[in-house]
């Protein structure tokens, strides 16, 4: 999770340097996350057939609830950021950044779910 202070470091840089403000949410962040241990659960009621009352399911991605979840969704979106050419910030580990020779800049805040995206032009 970034820090207030990166927040409005980073909502004071887009006056100073006339970046573009864009708020994000992942509405299904955490059924994205690869599980790194096996992880069973009961069977939802919904779903339970007769003889099969005693067995359980074995989960193959990550669900809402879970423990390891919201850190799963992050190993994730850090792998595709960072393979998509972004720098991580060694002050914040919630914050990359990608800029061209250019002069474009995209700068991402990630606070668990949501997004902040500050950008020199529209992404």
């Amino acid at each position: 999770v970034a820090r207030i202070s990166t927040i409005r470091l980073l909502i004071a840089m887009t006056s100073i340097h006339n970046l573009i403000i864009h708020q994000m949410d992942v509405k299904i962040a955490f059924l994205n996350g690869e599980l790194d241990e096996e992880v069973y659960m009961n069977q939802p009621l919904c779903f339970i057939m007769p003889g099969n009352e005693n067995k359980v399911c074995k989960l193959i991605k990550s669900l809402y609830g879970l423990k390891q979840a919201p850190k799963q969704w992050n190993q994730k979106f850090n792998e595709v950021v960072l393979s998509n050419g972004y720098l991580l910030n060694q002050a914040d580990k919630c914050v990359y950044s990608k800029f061209d020779a250019s002069g474009k800049e995209v700068i991402i805040c990630l606070y668990v779910d949501d997004m902040l995206v500050f950008s020199t032009n529209q992404v």
